[in-house]
């Protein structure tokens, strides 16, 4: 990760960032603010308008924290100016999604009961539905872990299978099938 970590970071004139004293960035934006603690070996620095970020030794350790604070700052800087968006793809024979409010997301994926998962409010979620097409949930925000990790927990309600290729999926999303039983001669 240290080649990742030795790149310096270009700023848009749009984005503002400051580091307090106790290492903690923050990345003010268009869009919105998002702060970040930083290890206090990492030292972070702005020239320019340019941010580099440097470490004090060649460990291991700190080897692996330049290159993840760099990036993580990197994806900082591209939330507040242009955000992230994932979309994810239900396929099966009546699944479904509806929003409830703005916050409540109502699934029907097969169970014998609709789920309803509360959405933080930092993300912004639509839905769309289309006859003779899937559903799709549309996940936009500023913050990319956390969109991540609630498309990841969209995900594991119901994981694709292999063999009919049914789930919850990215769209666009290749999955590996698997040939089910032959016929037996």
């Amino acid at each position: 990760m240290s080649r990742i970590g030795k790149l310096p970071l270009p700023l848009p004139d749009k984005v503002e960032v400051t580091i307090d004293k106790s290492n903690l960035v923050t990345v003010k934006g268009p869009k919105g603010t998002l702060f970040q603690s930083v290890d206090p070996d990492i030292s972070i620095s702005i020239e320019n308008s340019v941010l580099v970020v440097t470490r004090p030794t060649e460990q291991k350790r700190h080897k692996a924290l330049h290159g993840l604070y760099r990036a993580l700052i990197a994806n900082m800087v591209k939330g507040v100016t242009e955000g992230y968006k994932l979309q994810l793809e239900l396929v099966g024979v009546g699944y479904k999604s509806t929003l409830q409010g703005t916050s409540n997301l109502e699934l029907s994926l097969g169970y014998s009961h609709n789920l309803i998962i509360g959405l933080p409010p930092e993300i912004t979620v639509s839905t769309i539905t289309e006859k003779g097409k899937n559903p799709i949930v549309s996940l936009e925000g500023i913050d990319k872990a956390l969109i991540g990790q609630v498309a990841a927990k969209l995900r594991s309600l119901r994981q694709v299978e292999p063999y009919k290729g049914k789930g919850i999926r990215f769209v666009g999303e290749q999955v590996r099938r698997k040939a089910g039983k032959t016929a037996s001669k």
